[in-house]
């Protein structure tokens, strides 16, 4: 319903109450009076057009991450789409972009409620705690980028949960644990960083069900392993940054399948055999580094061997 209709909707219902409510004698205030009953009518509706629970979503996080010492602070009293970094649409909270905003302390358990959410964007701030699982509930999302902040713990088993999700970012964090294998249930994931943690573990052989993968970085970690020759199944991969980790092995001759490839990072790792002609098997590779031991020698080819158990 568009504002216009909702004014004219509010006006005959308050000329009906005024007429009604108002003696013939104080006729002449009545116009007034209408125009400050209108004004609370409406007033009334703005607050009331985003459901509660999200309302107190959004308070929550307010509360918990210390909202009075925010860069730019939400004046609780104004409507919610007036809010700083909320986007409402048909009356729901479909974003919330509060990068570089100085948010401290814990994200809340109630950030589920936030159902229609498609951005949550709360990187370069100083969150700490673990990643709650409820917010894997929030299967609307598109977008979480939760990078450059303190968080720590385990990622999510649940993390596969959210399917429509599209760009994961939580780099430069402390997580640590293993990948959760459920990751490779986010069948739409475009963008997958996440480098400078404490990961460990192997890379799941589920990645390979990421098919329209084009960014996939997790260098600056603990992982090991050899790398999934299902690597090569990642078509639309561009970028593929896998340095300062403890791989192992040869790389898979599969990985010359990658022919969008344009970033290739792998250096301080394990890898053994000479790629000198790596390169010139990726067509469209721009940035390009191995450890200078692995760009030796005369060996042309990738060498096939098994994946790790």
């Amino acid at each position: 319903m568009h504002f216009i209709e909702k004014n004219s909707y509010f006006n005959d219902l308050l000329l009906i109450l005024v007429k009604k409510c108002v003696p013939p004698q104080k006729s002449a205030n009545m116009k007034t009076l209408k125009l400050t009953l209108l004004c609370c009518l409406l007033s009334a509706f703005t607050f009331a057009q985003v459901p509660q629970n999200q309302k107190e979503a959004l308070l929550a996080l307010y509360n918990s991450t210390n909202g009075n010492d925010w860069k730019t602070s939400w004046d609780l009293e104004s409507p919610i789409s007036d809010w700083y970094g909320v986007t409402v649409q048909d009356d729901k909270v479909v974003a919330l972009n509060l990068t570089f905003n100085n948010l401290k302390g814990e994200l809340p358990e109630e950030m589920s409620s936030l159902t229609s959410l498609k951005v949550l964007n709360l990187s370069f701030n100083k969150i700490e705690g673990q990643l709650p699982e409820s917010i894997t509930d929030i299967k609307s999302l598109e977008k979480l980028l939760l990078f450059s902040n303190n968080l720590s713990g385990a990622l999510p088993a649940s993390i596969g949960n959210l399917e429509n999700l599209k760009a994961l970012e939580l780099y430069n964090n402390n997580f640590f644990g293993e990948i959760p294998a459920s990751i490779g249930n986010l069948t739409k994931l475009e963008t997958l960083i996440l480098s400078s943690n404490n990961l460990m573990g192997k890379i799941p052989s589920t990645v390979s069900n990421l098919r329209s993968l084009k960014v996939l970085s997790v260098f600056d970690n603990n992982l090991l392993g050899t790398i999934p020759s299902s690597i090569g199944e990642l078509t639309q991969l561009e970028e593929l940054v896998l340095s300062n980790n403890a791989f192992y092995g040869n790389l898979p001759g599969e990985l010359a399948q990658l022919s969008n490839l344009k970033t290739l990072l792998l250096s301080n790792n394990g890898f053994k055999g000479n790629y000198v002609m790596l390169k010139e098997q990726l067509p469209n590779i721009v940035d390009f580094d191995l450890d200078e031991a692995n760009l030796k020698g005369a060996l042309a080819t990738l060498d096939f061997e098994e994946d790790d158990d």
